[in-house]
């Protein structure tokens, strides 16, 4: 479930909207939405924050930091592409070996020399149970991380797990700072050191996060010299900051993106996504644990009018974690809208409705809660939605608002409106979501989802780097989650951002889940040329 961004969720929230107001008063951007000129600044509204800035604790696991390179990097085309290494792997040994050879002369933004010992330092630290890294399983599979000199590194993996390039995105921190810190709290979690295109100049929790130029970057020094990211939860607030000049982009709700088509001065940027809305069905709550009304729910819910309605389009059905345009979609898992058909499953299942409507079993009213991230309309729209398809079918969810720090410690047995996705590989969103000994595990399996079959084909996917087998596997886990769905899928998502036409070279790419910090029109910021004074705007 994109667990260390999920906790980057919660770090934004224990802001508050004290800090919320402090952000609004402070224009960390009085550069923004300037007129004339070019220029070499940008300013940004995002939504949330990391909880941390260490490639350690999971920040640039997936590439695209701004502080750090991986060994590889994604493209616009989501191709891998050599970053801090001068080519991609050399693959021997029927897929277990991964040989990487550096680029020369690369530094560190203090100036102390890149060299193969920082990609195994944090490979190996990452790896350590002592690391409070969420994300350690997305690794099972290597064996043994060591350098060859200073310019060559080799992986060995337990099996023969057929995404293990894409892993290799995953920022590189410097072990002549990191290593003699504690890992979980030195100061090098908030204070980062690394080869990027960018250096942190600051970070005010709750407000804004500052960056200036790296002049040394091994790529060349970015034209966008100062680039600053102010962490704006309300969506309404980035909207009018935006307006007002203190942004020159923001991510924003479609309705409220809306709102600036005719602004010809700013252009919007539609991001297609792996990202998805669910709802949690914990199995040890005895009534969203039970098949029937997971299945119940299933058909009673209208992804299609959560699509039209709330996303204004933007978006489109969600059935499962994987979207229905992706090669690894299983075809026929689509679930109708049929709320007669629910009816009919809880009716069989001894769900009887009750003088009020709702149903009832062996004295147990089918009722649970469910709660949703405060100040987050999307969320709120969806399960208010879901409360309301719920209802029809006889079954009574109450929403909830709260901040993470109310709701983690309820997800064993409340349900949550929550969010994941993950570009790629099958394997990256499903096994976190889905595998039955990481219930508990954070954000990792929230809805402690149990299924033997499902643990096996999870399993069977990721141990093998035959095309054909590991379609097999997903295919199962996709079906099995029609018969018994711990989780109730409603809408991928599709990303909207309103940037001034200030510049060249934004662009988009697929995004996961987590949007505004590693992804948006600003993935590839170190790259953008201020348009010249008096270009024609598109």
């Amino acid at each position: 479930m994109t667990a260390r961004f999920l906790r980057g969720t919660a770090a934004a929230t224990l802001a508050g909207a004290l800090a919320l107001t402090a952000a609004a008063c402070t224009n960390p951007g009085s550069t923004a939405g300037g007129a004339g000129g070019p220029k070499d600044s940008a300013v940004v509204g995002i939504a949330y924050e990391p909880e941390t800035l260490s490639p350690l604790l999971g920040y640039g696991k997936d590439g695209n930091s701004k502080i750090f390179d991986g060994l590889l990097a994604f493209g616009a085309d989501m191709k891998l592409k050599p970053a801090l290494a001068s080519r991609l792997p050399h693959i021997s040994d029927g897929g277990l070996t991964y040989t990487y050879t550096l680029r020369d002369g690369v530094t560190f933004s203090d100036g102390a020399p890149f060299t193969s010992k920082d990609v195994v330092f944090t490979y190996r630290t990452i790896l350590d149970p002592k690391t409070n890294n969420a994300s350690r399983t997305e690794l099972d599979a290597l064996k043994s991380v060591e350098a060859i000199g200073d310019d060559t590194v080799v992986f060995r993996l337990k099996y023969p797990y057929a995404p293990f390039a894409e892993r290799t995105v995953q920022a590189i921190a410097p072990a002549h700072i990191a290593a003699k810190q504690d890992v979980n709290t030195g100061p090098f979690t908030t204070r980062p050191i690394g080869t990027g295109p960018y250096v942190l100049t600051g970070w005010s929790k709750g407000e804004k996060l500052t960056f200036k130029a790296n002049t040394s970057y091994w790529n060349g020094a970015p034209p966008v010299k100062k680039f600053t990211m102010a962490i704006i939860k309300d969506d309404d607030v980035r909207a009018t900051r935006l307006r007002a000049g203190d942004l020159d982009g923001a991510i924003l709700p479609p309705n409220l993106a809306a709102g600036f088509k005719d602004d010809k001065a700013k252009k919007t940027w539609t991001a297609t996504t792996y990202d998805y809305r669910t709802v949690t069905l914990p199995t040890h709550h005895r009534v969203s644990g039970d098949t029937a009304v997971r299945r119940a729910l299933d058909l009673a819910v209208d992804r299609q009018a959560m699509v039209d309605k709330i996303l204004e389009g933007a978006g489109k059905p969600a059935y499962g974690p994987v979207p229905t345009d992706s090669p690894w979609f299983a075809k026929g898992t689509e679930r109708r809208h049929d709320l007669a058909g629910a009816q009919k499953i809880l009716d069989e299942a001894g769900w009887k409705p009750g003088p009020d409507g709702i149903r009832v079993r062996n004295g147990v009213r089918a009722a649970f809660p469910l709660w949703y991230l405060s100040g987050d309309k999307l969320r709120q729209d969806h399960a208010l939605a879901y409360v309301s398809d719920a209802k029809k079918a006889g079954i009574d969810i109450t929403a909830q608002a709260g901040t993470w720090e109310v709701i983690e410690p309820r997800m064993k047995t409340d349900a949550v409106l929550a969010g994941g996705g993950s570009p790629g590989d099958p394997d990256f969103d499903q096994y976190l979501l889905l595998k039955s000994d990481l219930a508990g595990d954070g954000f990792n399996n929230m809805a402690w989802y149990d299924n033997a079959t499902v643990d096996r084909a999870l399993e069977a996917g990721r141990r093998t780097n035959d095309p054909a087998e590991r379609r097999a596997a997903y295919d199962t886990v996709q079906r099995e989650l029609m018969k018994n769905p711990g989780y109730t899928f409603l809408t991928h998502i599709d990303h909207l951002y309103v940037v001034n036409d200030a510049w060249d070279g934004p662009s988009t790419q697929i995004e996961p889940h987590d949007h505004g910090l590693a992804s948006g029109p600003w993935w590839n910021v170190e790259s953008w040329k201020p348009k010249k004074a008096g270009a024609t705007q598109k």
